[in-house]
């Protein structure tokens, strides 16, 4: 809902504390509480931050959280597909009401009625934000390749071309109308507009690969569901890039830098 930890521990403890005060006897279903306060007080806090994002310097991206934990695979797809960057960039584009009910319809299989007494509406209105969200999702939605295997090699070969200098190795990976996108925060280097075309961003990537922070690691990641490059100075991480593939080659490149948001990285 929130594309943001502290943003996200902030709502649960709060909704902890609502709980905690709360007359136990008098609540008949204590999942139903819980959701329905945890839901209202994530709208309230989008609607709070929003005016932080439009302030914000140059792309601002969700917090990205690394997911390789040896999930199942049902379970690992089921991830992948919630907590995606790409995902998680579409719901920016929502109003806090629309991705609320997009959530707890299409995450969490609520059904209409429900989601109408977790946010006090009527039904027939949540039907309207529901149908809303999901057009507005599947016209923007891009199809990625769900291979693992395959984003991995991609991911291994994308290195290697960057860290071997080698331009036309890169070029050779990136669709034509690859996109860039990356987030800083006006703290690290990166980007403050998205960077499209091949050949951009591959110019680009070859142009920062020579500038890598002091005492270097760089380690292979699964991050937010999909295969990531993790570049840590000192032991701590300084860096995120996370690809999206389709047909085998790199669609969309996400770079994180900003240090504030790199807290799920472990």
């Amino acid at each position: 809902m929130l594309g943001r930890f502290a943003d996200a521990e902030d709502v649960v403890q709060e909704a902890w504390l609502r709980w905690a005060d709360t007359d136990r006897t008098r609540v008949r279903e204590p999942r139903a509480f819980l959701v329905r306060t945890t839901t209202r007080l994530a709208i309230d806090r989008l609607r709070h931050v929003q005016s932080r994002r439009e302030t914000y310097i140059g792309e601002w991206l969700p917090e990205p959280l690394t997911t390789d934990t040896g999930a199942g695979a049902e379970e690992h797809v089921l991830l992948a597909e919630t907590v995606s960057l790409a995902m998680l960039v579409l719901l920016e584009s929502l109003s806090p009401l629309e991705r609320a009910v997009f959530v707890l319809r299409e995450a969490f299989g609520y059904s209409h009625a429900e989601i109408a007494a977790v946010l006090d509406r009527a039904e027939p209105a949540v039907r309207q934000l529901a149908g809303r969200a999901r057009r507005h999702v599947e016209a923007r939605e891009q199809r990625f390749d769900a291979d693992r295997a395959v984003g991995a090699e991609i991911t291994e070969r994308f290195l290697a071309a960057c860290t071997g200098g080698d331009l036309d190795a890169l070029l050779a990976l990136l669709a034509p109308d690859v996109r860039l996108i990356g987030d800083g925060g006006g703290v690290q280097k990166a980007p403050r507009r998205i960077v499209s075309t091949a050949s951009h961003v591959g110019r680009f990537m070859y142009a920062i690969s020579d500038d890598l922070p002091p005492a270097v690691g760089i380690a292979f990641r699964e991050v937010n569901g999909a295969p990531a490059i993790v570049i840590t100075s000192y032991g701590k991480p300084h860096t995120v890039v996370s690809l999206e593939t389709r047909d085998g080659l790199v669609v969309r490149v996400y770079l994180l830098a900003n240090p504030g948001k790199l807290t799920g990285i472990r």
